[in-house]
């Protein structure tokens, strides 16, 4: 068979897998120094922990694991329902409660596969983390600091910075309502991007409470879902295409001609007067905190947007969003959720977090040639073979070597120098050791510099010394 990986999936290089590993290192470092701590969760979820959190169009992305075994063996399918599904000739899978279990029908090549699932890969980090929030609430303390760097799935169509297994790198606190969760957040994002070489990085915020306050200031309250759902498009279909798409949710004129004035608002200052109630209030209050708090610590790369919105339904509070110039999407982006954790029975749990999208990252990464130099040194240290003697000399240099912490490797044969220079090279080795017969005798080694090509000769016993230097 010829060799394939799914579409939206990606294998990684040894020189892409230093590269991410330099990426995630970085971002797990800031979390460290912010006081977050680790924790990790299972591939997959039950489907119920997930569906019906991330709107409509997330729901629709979700993986669903089909279960296996004879699950159907004593499950009655109603006739209605199945000439329903046959009468009407479904092309994709449709959900159909039956008598005694929830079925869902694969209709393929005209025949009618009923199936159970139960299981779904894990959307994103956030609904998880809630899930887990719950379920250990008597092994935590809060407030909770947690990072969680792990890959996610979504059934989404591939394309240039959008896959369909992708890693996050989430940070969140939950079981606080300080608004210095959020002004900490955009600190580490801020140092986060200045660490890792991305200069023209832009952090936008906005608020929940904002949007829902000009929604029943335009007297549209009942389509804030549609408006948010079609501002976060607004990136990528403009400015007539969410016109278009508020028109069709039913939208009243005014009330788009006045979304599309509070979206090319660009200060608080600007929505002030077009907020008229309370809730609305609060949110600017609340950004302009922030906003304030930020300018105390020197942190210039935030700003207030109006036309961010995110799309995700458990936000409830301040959305964050971060771009940059040339990047497909957004490169890092989370918000304020006050009660997710109630979905699971714990009830009036504030959270605030974001995620960063360590492929989304990479690619723009790659694309500047931002890496150092050294990001892709996996072996600091090759010893040359010369013979089976020469190659017995080394291992107790070898072993000084490493237990030092000096990553180091013999090369396997004794092959011709020009070979195992071609070698290191491939590698991005930067040093190797040649130890000959001359150098048995004297006690020596002989480090070359790969990049300049200049040799010097070091005594065994200074070897380390000299390494370290």
């Amino acid at each position: 068979m010829k060799p394939s990986i799914p579409k939206g999936t990606r294998d990684f290089l040894p020189e892409q897998v230093n590269k991410r590993n330099y990426i995630f290192n970085t971002i797990e470092g800031v979390f460290k120094l912010y006081g977050y701590v680790p924790i990790e969760t299972p591939a997959m979820e039950s489907i119920e922990t997930l569906t019906g959190k991330y709107g409509d169009e997330g729901d629709k992305l979700i993986f669903k694991i089909l279960n296996s075994g004879d699950f159907l063996k004593n499950a009655r399918i109603r006739k209605d329902v199945l000439k329903d599904v046959t009468a009407n000739n479904f092309s994709k899978m449709d959900l159909i409660v039956g008598d005694e279990y929830p079925l869902q029908f694969l209709v393929r090549d005209n025949e009618v596969l009923p199936y159970i699932t139960e299981k779904a890969l894990r959307y994103d980090l956030t609904v998880p983390f809630a899930r887990f929030v719950v379920q250990h609430q008597n092994d935590l303390t809060f407030p909770f600091k947690r990072y969680q760097i792990q890959p996610v799935w979504r059934a989404d169509r591939p394309q240039k910075g959008r896959y369909r297994e992708f890693y996050q790198c989430d940070v969140d606190v939950i079981g606080s309502n300080s608004l210095l969760n959020e002004v900490e957040l955009i600190q580490i994002i801020d140092e986060v991007f200045t660490a890792l070489g991305v200069s023209d990085f832009k952090i936008s915020i906005n608020h929940r409470k904002i949007l829902a306050g000009l929604a029943e200031s335009l007297s549209i309250g009942s389509n804030f879902s549609d408006l948010v759902t079609a501002l976060d498009k607004w990136d990528k279909i403009g400015e007539e295409g969410v016109c278009k798409e508020l028109d069709s949710k039913g939208v009243h004129r005014d009330g788009i001609v006045g979304i599309m004035k509070f979206a090319k608002a660009s200060s608080l200052s600007d929505i002030d007067e077009m907020i008229q109630n309370s809730e609305g209030k609060q949110g600017i209050q609340e950004v302009d905190k922030i906003l304030n708090d930020l300018e105390k610590l020197g942190v210039k790369s935030c700003s207030f947007n109006a036309s961010l919105a995110r799309g995700l339904s458990y936000y409830t509070g301040t959305i964050i969003e971060v771009t940059a110039n040339e990047a497909s999407g957004s490169i890092c982006a989370g918000g304020r959720y006050d009660d997710l954790t109630g979905i699971f029975g714990m009830k009036d749990i504030s959270g605030v977090g974001v995620s960063f999208g360590a492929d989304r990252i990479y690619d723009l990464m790659e694309e500047r040639n931002l890496f150092p130099a050294d990001a892709n040194v996996s072996t600091e240290l090759m010893f040359a073979n010369f013979g089976e003697a020469e190659a017995s000399f080394c291992f107790g240099l070898l072993k000084e070597v490493r237990a030092a912490g000096i990553n180091a490797e013999l090369y396997p044969d004794a092959a011709k120098m020009k070979k195992q220079f071609s070698y290191a090279d491939a590698k991005h080795i930067p040093l190797v050791a040649m130890v000959g017969a001359d150098e048995m005798a004297k006690n020596e080694v002989t480090l070359k510099n790969m990049d300049s090509g200049e040799q010097r000769t070091v005594k065994s016993s200074e070897l380390i010394k000299e390494l370290k230097g």
